[in-house]
């Protein structure tokens, strides 16, 4: 998990993950939509993303797919605490 979360807290890995969002594109797609990165630097963000679950890399040929890893993403969202709906820090009426 704690992986995950410190994958998440750069900009550009968040940048990677909103390309993979809604389909699986190859490195040469994502060094297109990021070309403000270096391709070495995509490379290490990409191994980032890998090595904490977050993306699946499928090789084909020279060519690696990268995906999202939905199941791991839903772990992460599901493990931060989410406010009840009828709760309240603070019940000023019995001061």
């Amino acid at each position: 998990m704690v992986q995950g979360y410190q994958a998440l807290a750069d900009p550009t890995r968040l940048r990677i993950l909103k390309l993979l969002e809604h389909s699986t594109h190859c490195v040469c797609e994502i060094q297109a939509g990021l070309r403000d990165i270096a391709p070495n630097l995509l490379s290490h963000h990409l191994r980032v993303l890998r090595e904490a679950g977050l993306v699946h890399a499928l090789r084909r040929g020279r060519w690696i797919d990268y995906s999202l890893n939905e199941a791991t993403l839903k772990q992460l969202r599901e493990a931060i605490p989410q406010p009840q709906a009828h709760s309240t820090l603070c019940t000023c009426e019995a001061l």
